[in-house]
């Protein structure tokens, strides 16, 4: 018997699908199995080349695959709402959503095009103002929307007094537990706003537990010349099968929060293993920085003032009808 735990995926035949950071990795892994189940799959991408050698994995695995590429780079406001537009003028109704893609401790603060903090522009902001902008599209197809998050949200909190980690960003693992934590606030303050709104639409969060993944390998462009620390401890484990899971199991948890009739919003799902740092995928108690409806609430307006987007039932119709963001002002 395989050690590595899987799950049955559902016909997904005329669904539509969208995987953010599914050039590789965890996103190209649930972007594989969504395709091999019949979803037509859109990969948003910021490097084409990666994209193209993304479809060709896919199409060799499952010949004749719908599946396509479109430009997003989530570290910029105005990539996300040029992709909004996009979508919107072809009209389809998105059925599945994974926000999937983000980045990892910086070992130096940076920052986005618009000026926030890197990690929570891209992992949390980006993604907020991807949902602003798709809402039309997730509201049509009555769509599931799953948002990855990290056992990093386990501990920490929001730094309200210094969001953009300005002051005290050392290192990087708080603002990446920030990032994690805001966006899973988020996520669930969709599913609840969706049902008091009638939008149709069923939002959960999961995450991948430990995995030797590209999150943590050496990334020239965030300034990390060699894999971040634990990752070579980390693959060993992983291969051995010992205590964390694998690239391809990772997946899982995000996969059957996505497309599992048993999933439900509002709802949290990770590896069942021990610490649930691996294993096959099974519902967990939301972490206790994700509990509070208090600061959901919070976190859902904020994040919409500074990323400079509405979320109701008329979502700007063009990019040039988008309110601008909020810059953040540099010290």
């Amino acid at each position: 018997m395989s050690r590595t735990p899987d799950i049955d995926v559902p016909d997904l035949t005329g669904k539509r699908a969208m995987v953010t950071g599914a050039s590789d990795g965890i996103g190209l892994g649930i972007a594989r199995r969504l395709a091999a189940a019949g979803a037509e799959v859109v990969l948003p991408v910021r490097n084409p080349r990666k994209g193209q050698a993304a479809i060709a994995a896919i199409r060799e695995q499952t010949p004749g695959a719908a599946v396509s590429l479109r430009e997003l780079d989530l570290s910029s406001l105005a990539s996300t709402a040029a992709l909004g537009a996009t979508l919107r003028d072809e009209g389809r109704p998105i059925h599945l959503l994974i926000n999937n893609a983000g980045v990892m401790t910086p070992p130096d603060r940076q920052t986005t095009a618009d000026g926030f903090e890197l990690q929570f522009g891209t992992n949390h902001l980006g993604h907020v103002a991807l949902i602003a902008h798709l809402l039309p599209l997730l509201r049509a197809g009555r769509a599931r929307v799953t948002s990855q998050l990290s056992v990093a949200a386990r501990s920490g909190r929001i730094n309200w007094d210094d969001l953009q980690w300005q002051n005290s960003y050392a290192g990087g693992m708080a603002a990446y537990s920030q990032s994690k934590i805001a966006f899973g606030l988020f996520a669930l303050e969709l599913d609840r706003r969706s049902h008091a709104e009638g939008w149709g639409i069923t939002s959960n969060i999961s995450h991948p537990g430990v995995a030797p993944t590209s999150l943590l390998a050496p990334r020239a462009e965030l300034g990390r010349d060699q894999p971040a620390r634990g990752r070579r401890f980390i693959g060993a484990l992983s291969a051995r099968g010992i205590l964390v899971g694998t690239a391809d199991s990772a997946g899982l948890p995000a996969l059957y929060a996505a497309t599992s009739p048993q999933a439900r919003g509002g709802h949290f799902y990770g590896p069942g293993g021990l610490g649930n740092l691996g294993g096959a995928p099974a519902e967990q108690r939301l972490y206790r920085p994700l509990r509070s409806t208090d600061e959901a609430a919070r976190i859902w307006q904020v994040s919409l003032e500074l990323a400079g987007v509405p979320v109701d039932s008329a979502a700007p119709t063009t990019a040039d009808d988008a309110p601008a963001p909020r810059r953040v002002r540099q010290h």
